[in-house]
């Protein structure tokens, strides 16, 4: 066995990880220590994570298994063989999912007055409300099909909730049982709907999918209803083999499947109580295939738990952590010349966004201002950003943004604010054949007695007003030359296509230098190790992917680097594997904000070279997309950087521990005192002067 073969074995698939990572949600669905509100979001992202897993991830690996054995062959792993143990897992999580459910957080909600009831304990008053409610509101929308034998099947849509329904025939019982198919309008009406209740501290709810149960009879005269089974189709979202495949495999893939029905099924609910002989009149009817099966609990679309009524109670959810104003920019009148005279770096959520929404919106007003320039990848349905843009263009400023259209499930969106913004006179740019743009960078152009002045916003996380609240990123103001002169090059780019001639010196931009930059860094680590320096890499980012990174990580644990990872998500490397990766520690955090910072740390040699970026390491990223990773250079911002993630690595509350088993358990580490990084963050940013 080569030396190469030998490490390809330490690599866990990509798909496989994810999974795991999605059960760290799970977990913190399972903690009897987070807020109970606060559990039940955790179902929730949990189910609509699943939910896209299922639509891309899933629907791809299909794909490749349509594709045949011969195209199959160019792979590095089995895809059916890899569906089988992912279906393994996902049927594994959600029995947990709803053992937490029934188990955890109904008794909990008992406890603070919250009753989920069941239709067949209301009382005489609820019925009535129940059955005046269907009448009121479900009525146009539940559509109750009876599936006849030759007839053409109703189409199911995607992600849409329905009621199976099994019937007898009232004057023929002794006839074959009829099936039936009614919508649950979760799409239309709220799916938590509060009942009427004769205690005033008691509030209980009836769960949308009873309300059209309870209905049945009516809707079905002339039969007995036996019993009713909610079902839901996931439906592949498209092809999105072009970020993790390339060139020949990619159109092999394409052509082999190009004859496909357009939504093919990726997954196929039903409740686990449905009996067999049932569902496989459905699987008949529907043209699903059993690999396509996954058996939940009674209830579907558990993403809805987003939207479940909190009453008010407000202690059952966190505790405010109000952002903290970055008072160095807030409302001053002179926010360009604080820029000019000193780098200044926020740390969202913690600090408040309001500083970089003002940055636009004091350029578009100042006169001195003559270009605004903006790559746009996921942007707020409501934004001030974009609307200071449109002012800008009306005030006579040249104003660019390029919008990148293919932003997963952002698609339509991100069109909508292009229309919007080209009417109102901005030239806008949509993006590249094969080519994902993922930079997060904006730049201001002002005309000074001196000559131009050029000002720079670089940032981990998208412009996103809401998103700002919850995810955490990076965000740097900076009038430094060398990197606003690059920042203006990647914009040149973006505006004509052409490839930059000049080299960049300061930024490492996708498709350009950001491979190779990447590796110089990583093999001068491993190279100061060799030579008996001090060598360390700390890396914090959403995912690890790539294979070729992952082998320099290998190699610089066997070189004696020290290496500290922060993976959020997706992490395909091994830790702990004696002889290949002793000396490299890989923690997760999970908490009431998404992480989502890319940060690159290299010891060079005390010196330390810090970088931020919008770039995770994965195929996609490094292969087919412009992503912008920059260096902090101001001394005070590389202290912050370093001490923010000293603080994550010390976590012994929200971090888990990755390794080969993938078993996600937590980190105790060595203190007596409990260190939760995220409410650390944020009391250290408080105490930061700014």
């Amino acid at each position: 066995m080569t030396k190469s073969t030998e490490i390809e074995q330490y690599k866990v698939h990509r798909d496989e990880s994810w999974l795991s990572f999605n059960y760290r949600v799970l977990q913190e669905a399972k903690d009897p220590g987070v807020p109970l509100f606060e559990r039940i979001k955790f179902l929730a992202i949990y189910s609509s994570n699943l939910d896209e897993f299922f639509r891309v991830r899933i629907a791809s690996l299909k794909n490749l298994i349509r594709a045949g054995k011969k195209t199959q062959k160019i792979l590095d792993f089995d895809p059916k063989a890899l569906l089988e143990s992912l279906l393994k897992i996902v049927n594994d999580q959600q029995e947990e999912f709803s053992l937490i459910f029934e188990h955890d957080i109904k008794p909990a909600l008992r406890q603070n007055g919250i009753i989920i009831k069941k239709r067949q304990r209301m009382n005489r008053e609820q019925n009535e409300f129940v059955q005046n409610y269907f009448n009121d509101h479900m009525l146009p929308f539940v559509q109750p099909v009876l599936l006849n034998k030759n007839k053409i099947r109703p189409f199911l849509n995607n992600a849409q909730l329905y009621l199976t329904v099994l019937l007898e025939d009232k004057e023929n019982p002794q006839k074959e049982h009829k099936i039936a198919i009614v919508k649950i309008p979760s799409d239309h009406l709220p799916r938590f709907i509060e009942l009427p209740s004769s205690s005033a501290d008691k509030k209980q709810i009836l769960i949308l999918d009873d309300i059209v149960r309870h209905s049945l009879d009516w809707m079905f005269p002339g039969y007995n209803i036996i019993e009713s089974y909610s079902i839901k189709m996931t439906r592949d979202a498209e092809l999105y083999i072009d970020d993790e495949y390339s060139g020949d495999l990619v159109e092999k893939i394409k052509t082999s499947i190009s004859k496909r029905k357009v939504g093919t099924t990726s997954r196929f609910i039903v409740d686990r109580e449905m009996p067999d002989y049932m569902l496989n009149r459905l699987m008949k009817i529907f043209e699903i295939k059993r690999s396509d099966i996954i058996r939940e609990g009674r209830y579907h679309n558990n993403f809805d738990f987003f939207n479940f009524p909190d009453f008010g109670m407000s202690h059952l959810k966190d505790l405010e952590l109000p952002p903290i104003e970055y008072t160095a920019l807030q409302d001053q009148p002179s926010l360009f010349d604080k820029i000019k005279a000193e780098d200044h770096l926020l740390h969202f959520p913690y600090h408040s966004y309001e500083s970089i929404i003002q940055f636009f919106e004091k350029a578009s007003v100042d006169p001195n201002v003559t270009h605004i320039k903006i790559a746009q990848y996921r942007v707020a349905k409501k934004s001030r950003i974009m609307n200071a843009l449109k002012k800008a263009v009306r005030r006579g400023k040249q104003v660019f943004v390029f919008i990148e259209a293919k932003a997963r499930f952002d698609e339509e969106a991100n069109l909508n604010w292009g229309i919007e913004l080209e009417k109102a006179g901005v030239k806008v740019a949509y993006s590249f054949p094969g080519v994902k743009v993922h930079s997060k960078i904006a730049l201001v152009r002002k005309l000074v007695p001196t000559g131009e002045e050029i000002y720079a916003y670089m940032s981990t996380g998208n412009f996103h007003e809401d998103t700002a609240k919850l995810y955490t990123d990076y965000g740097l103001l900076t009038y430094d030359q060398r990197i606003t002169s690059e920042v203006a090059r990647v914009f040149n780019f973006l505006e004509t296509s052409k490839v930059p001639t000049k080299k960049f010196k300061h930024l490492l931009v996708g498709l350009f230098n950001l491979r190779s930059g990447l590796r110089e860094l990583l093999m001068q680590e491993i190279e100061n190790a060799k030579a008996g320096l001090p060598a360390s890499i700390t890396l914090k980012m959403n995912s690890l992917q790539d294979e070729e990174m992952i082998n320099i990580l290998y190699s610089a644990s066997q070189a004696g680097v020290e290496v500290n990872l922060i993976i959020r998500g997706i992490c395909c490397i091994v830790p702990g594997i004696e002889g290949l990766s002793e000396r490299i520690n890989v923690i997760s955090v999970v908490d009431r904000f998404l992480e989502h910072s890319r940060i690159f740390v290299f010891h060079n040699n005390g010196d330390p070279k810090v970088f931020l970026s919008s770039a995770d390491w994965m195929v996609r990223n490094l292969y087919h997309r412009i992503e912008t990773t920059f260096p902090v250079y101001e001394e005070q911002n590389k202290k912050v950087i370093i001490d923010f993630l000293g603080i994550q690595l010390k976590d012994n509350v929200k971090a888990r521990i990755i390794d080969k088993d993938q078993l996600n358990n937590y980190q105790t580490g060595n203190s007596n005192l409990a260190i939760r990084s995220q409410y650390e963050t944020y009391y250290y940013t408080k105490r930061q002067k700014n």
